[in-house]
């Protein structure tokens, strides 16, 4: 028997996934720098070719916000609202919790350029803050996971769950979530605790927070055409939707080590290669490794689970 409620944000009428109480919107935010020398002269298809999971997950008029999004390859967003500025991504990641309530289920998607910079206030295990790029951070600056952390984390309330989908350079932490779950090849793996030293709470309001992440925080995420064969995508993104369509996504572990299979399976053929690398390269001060990026997906929570037992739920 379906079941239908109204968004508890934009009360538009939604059908509850099984379980589900009620539901909730989501943001999704694309972003190719088509007017900067270091990318590629014709913009990737950040979004992979595969549909969506299919209904109730693929509902988006009313009750998501698409920011940086075309209706054609190569055409820019003409709605001043939806490019995806500072501003604009500021005001989507407030607009995502602002009202939430039990039972909702929450989806934040960002495929783009990430950096890192030295972090000052000793609150990062590495020393240093990952960060997303909007498409003026040139003039604006970047947006800090202390921030996102503040925004979308802190606040949320006892029985609210978020899921981040984050496809960009140096985002293994970027939503500064406490725990992370080191994974060897092997599919082995423990929780690393990364509560900052000086205390200061990165978890939730008694909400749950779960994020999928393109790489390491000192690793670059790319994009390739080799997993489509079609188009080039981000890698972590046509993995992540690869791995619900084939039904590996029975656990957070089996999604987190479908993810991995299928990046590595491509090899050196993953590479956003001059456009990826060397963005990240002028950003962090690095430099650009030869043959292909090596990336691994990340898996972080605002508390560790048991990622085999779990199951894997928007």
């Amino acid at each position: 028997m379906f079941m239908l409620v109204n968004c508890s944000h934009c009360h538009t009428p939604l059908q509850l996934p099984p379980g589900a109480r009620s539901i909730r919107c989501a943001i999704c935010q694309a972003i190719t720098h088509l007017a900067d020398p270091r990318t590629t002269p014709t913009p990737p298809s950040e979004f992979p070719s595969p549909p969506p999971p299919p209904s109730p997950y693929n509902h988006t008029p009313a009750g998501s916000s698409a920011i940086g999004a075309r209706e054609e390859e190569g055409q820019e967003e003409t709605d001043p609202y939806r490019i995806p500025t500072k501003q604009n991504m500021r005001m989507a990641l407030y607009w995502l919790v602002q009202g939430c309530q039990p039972g909702d289920s929450l989806l934040f998607h960002y495929s783009g350029h990430g950096s890192r910079q030295r972090n000052i206030s000793g609150d990062e295990v590495d020393g240093y803050d990952e960060t997303l790029c909007p498409l003026d951070f040139e003039t604006q600056g970047m947006i800090v996971d202390d921030e996102i952390n503040a925004t979308i984390v802190r606040p949320l309330p006892y029985g609210v769950k978020l899921h981040a989908i984050i496809d960009a350079c140096h985002s293994g932490t970027v939503l500064d979530l406490p725990f992370l779950c080191r994974m060897n090849r092997m599919g082995q793996y423990v929780w690393e605790d990364h509560r900052p030293q000086s205390g200061v709470w990165k978890g939730t309001n008694g909400g749950e927070v779960i994020s999928f992440s393109g790489c390491d925080d000192d690793q670059t995420s790319a994009d390739t055409a080799a997993l489509s064969k079609i188009t080039s995508t981000g890698a972590m993104t046509f993995c992540f939707i690869q791995a619900i369509e084939r039904g590996h996504a029975t656990t957070y572990g089996s999604v987190l080590n479908s993810m991995r299979t299928a990046i590595r399976s491509v090899g050196n053929d993953v590479g956003g290669g001059v456009a990826t690398s060397l963005l990240s390269m002028l950003l962090t001060g690095g430099s650009v490794s030869g043959g292909g990026l090596r990336q691994e997906p990340q898996l972080t929570a605002c508390q560790a689970f048991d990622v085999y037992t779990k199951p894997f739920s928007l």
